[in-house]
């Protein structure tokens, strides 16, 4: 049976909104919960990007049974991996049994801030495998020396762990990142809903291993304004190629974005408040063989988008 979580946007809610709205879909009756993790948002009218790891001690005060992970950490410019690491296990400790580490190449967006060379893609995706070797070598508990054509670390041992290491779930888009993915992780993130990349993932080592994607919808009682508010907050999410992994800030996201309509938008996020749109727009990760679908809920109408959710779209997803 499909596990069917909840997506807490970073880029769209302070920190504290973000541990109330984790406390609301625990009670609405998600199973569990992803948290992105940016330093800057996708534009300016999201307008917010919180320090995750603080959030998600908030988040452990307010949940009791929803598993967590982030959606994604990049552990290779920003964050050296062995501060991930130590950020990781305290997160598991606090959640214990619940916490899933997700990890990516990431974005110049969040990732260029020290003025550091955005790498490409190819080179990215040796950062990343390194990263989770010196991550996995640190959750053994024992002192770790390292020398990598990336990453140093000399003498570092990590004092506060879960009992058991969470599991890494790597997210992947192209079939070299979905390759690494199934290689290196213990599970799979994405958000294309193609049975493809699921199939290629299983391939590559994930057999029998955790497979999740997030989607995007924006509930409202009125379907204009649900499509303004999509609009307004998510138009970058229909950028092509690798415009979303080299664009440094969110102006250049804005403008690269500017002649994506509302009708586009429209037709990528279900918008409004009709659940056999919402349906529509979750099945085909359904079919293409995800076994956890993360709801991410646009805009500031979560209250109603919770009860709409337990009311009309959970019980026939798990049916």
């Amino acid at each position: 049976m499909v596990k069917v979580g909840y997506m807490l946007s970073s880029e769209e809610h302070p920190p504290l909104r973000l541990v109330e709205l984790a406390g609301l879909a625990e009670g609405a009756g998600f199973e569990a919960l992803c948290i992105s993790d940016h330093f800057h948002p996708w534009n300016q009218a999201q307008g917010q990007a919180a320090f995750v790891w603080g959030v998600l001690g908030g988040i452990s005060k307010v949940t009791e049974r929803v598993g967590v992970a982030t959606a994604v950490t990049c552990p290779t410019v920003r964050l050296h991996p062995a501060v991930v690491a130590q950020a990781a296990a305290t997160a598991a400790a606090m959640l214990p049994g619940r916490f899933a580490l997700g990890l990516g190449t990431g974005e110049a967006l969040n990732e260029h801030i020290f003025g550091d060379a955005w790498p490409e893609a190819a080179e990215r995706r040796e950062m990343l495998e390194e990263a989770v070797q010196v991550i996995r070598e640190l959750w053994s508990g024992r002192e770790t020396n390292h020398r990598g054509a990336h990453y140093r670390v000399s003498r570092a041992r990590l004092y506060t762990l879960p009992e058991q290491p969470p599991p890494i779930l790597v997210s992947g888009f192209g079939e070299e990142s979905i390759r690494l993915a199934g290689r290196i992780g213990d599970g799979f993130f994405s958000t294309k809903p193609l049975a493809e990349h699921v199939d290629l993932y299983r391939r590559s080592g994930g057999a029998g291993k955790r497979a999740a994607a997030s989607v995007k919808v924006c509930w409202s009682g009125d379907e204009a304004r649900a499509r303004h508010t999509a609009h307004r907050l998510w138009a970058t999410d229909l950028l092509g190629g690798e415009l979303a992994q080299v664009l440094p800030t969110p102006a250049h996201l804005e403008a690269a974005s500017e002649n994506v309509t509302e009708e586009m938008v429209a037709g990528k996020i279900a918008c409004g408040p009709d659940p056999e749109r919402h349906l529509e727009a979750i099945r085909p990760y359904l079919e293409a063989g995800y076994d956890e679908i993360y709801v991410s809920q646009v805009g500031p109408e979560q209250e109603g988008f919770f009860d709409f959710y337990s009311r009309e779209l959970l019980p026939r997803l798990r049916g």
